[in-house]
């Protein structure tokens, strides 16, 4: 088992072993693979990150990433090919969260993702 933890802009770490969750590792890499990808397509395709939070709650890790981008995620229906490259994050987000929502608001939207943790 691994202890995650997230380091913020000030120094101060959120340590999921502080909330008595065990997590298993391929959980947790799949809880950095969600991270990753939502927030490099904000920055990517959305007009940059304007928001992030993380939080554990009852029910696993409850992810917010903003972007500037009143542009739904794009859904890529497609077989993988050797020479093709991108198109693949949101369909592993929708494959790895419990829930996903996105929500539009003047100047962008919001995307929220749980993920189990048990």
């Amino acid at each position: 088992m691994l202890a995650a933890r997230a380091g913020g802009p000030d120094g101060r770490t959120a340590d999921i072993a502080t909330a008595d969750v065990t997590v298993a590792d391929v959980t947790v890499a799949d809880a950095l693979l969600v991270t990753s990808e939502l927030v490099t397509n904000a920055f990517r395709h959305g007009g940059g990150l304007t928001g992030f939070a993380a939080e554990v709650n009852d029910e696993g890790l409850l992810l917010t990433v903003s972007d500037a981008s009143s542009t739904p995620p794009a859904v890529t229906v497609r077989l993988p090919q050797a020479d093709h490259i991108g198109g693949y994050g949101w369909p592993l987000v929708r494959r790895l969260t419990q829930r996903l929502t996105v929500t539009f608001h003047p100047g962008g939207k919001h995307i929220v993702a749980l993920i189990a943790l048990t």
